[in-house]
């Protein structure tokens, strides 16, 4: 089990006056998936880079699985945690999908004939086998993403963080990025950390952390946080269509649920009460 604990967290840049974030104080359940969301510029980036040891805090701690974050432990810490990043385009090392995601693992010196079988294994898991021997150049987002991934899983982490990863990807790369995202989470028990403005991809995690003025504002289920319509506005998520097309039948004297619902609950919901 992986949880991740951060006590009164803060982080500074040497030659700013203000902080990036102050006061974190958070827990990340193990298995779980968090979306981190806030406006740009509220330390959702920091943070992912903090907890991965990318940067250190100007003070507090960040535990993950127990061991604190810190320079001696990075080696640790990077076994257990994978990160993607926001553009496909600046993650691609290798001259083949397989060259790719050979790279983690010639850096922790696997031995070549249990790599062959790891890189195969990774690009099962993301559906990319048939690509293999394939350039990065002749791939879509969607798929440089899922490569991207790929090189990820064959590390076996047991975290994930996705620094708003399918946001440069058009509607349809980005369902098929979460739908695959969402059964490796099941499949292997992986915890999935978030950064993300996608309502989508919010919807999809079990907890959510909001950040607002470098510090944590409010925390919730989804169904808590995305019926808060005022403070959705205020960090720039915007509010879900299923909120406002639940806002315009109050408005026509339908009865709706005081609770949250996405689009398909909601149609679930009224095909209910039309039968």
């Amino acid at each position: 089990m992986t949880g991740i604990k951060i006590r009164d967290l803060a982080f500074a840049y040497p030659d700013s006056k203000y902080p990036v974030l102050k006061n974190i104080n958070l827990d990340f359940e193990p298995f779980s998936w968090t979306a981190i969301i806030g406006h740009n510029g509220s330390g959702k980036s920091t943070l992912a880079r903090l907890i991965d040891g990318l940067l250190s805090p100007t003070a507090g701690s960040i535990e993950v699985d127990g061991i604190q974050v810190n320079e001696s432990s990075l080696g640790k810490i990077h076994q257990q945690i994978g990160f993607v990043f926001q553009n496909p385009e600046n993650q691609f090392v290798g001259a083949t999908v397989a060259d790719d995601v050979a790279f983690g693992l010639e850096n922790r010196q696997v031995a070549q004939n249990k790599m062959e079988k790891k890189i195969d294994k990774a690009l099962k898991m993301v559906g990319m086998t048939d690509y293999k021997n394939t350039a990065p150049i002749n791939l879509s987002g969607g798929q440089k993403q899922r490569v991207a991934l790929a090189g990820i899983l064959a590390l076996m982490p047991k975290i994930i963080i996705l620094d708003e990863a399918t946001s440069m990807l058009d509607p349809l790369a980005r369902q098929e990025i979460l739908s695959l995202l969402r059964r490796l989470k099941n499949e292997y028990n992986l915890s999935i950390i978030s950064i993300t403005h996608d309502l989508k991809e919010i919807e999809l995690a079990d907890k959510i952390i909001v950040l607002n003025d470098s510090q944590v504002v409010k925390q919730g289920t989804p169904s808590e946080i995305l019926k808060d319509k005022e403070l959705l506005l205020e960090i720039g998520v915007g509010v879900p269509a299923s909120q406002q097309l639940q806002k315009l039948l109050v408005e026509r004297g339908i009865n709706i649920p005081n609770r949250y619902l996405n689009l398909e609950e909601l149609k679930n919901w009224l095909k209910q009460q039309l039968q």
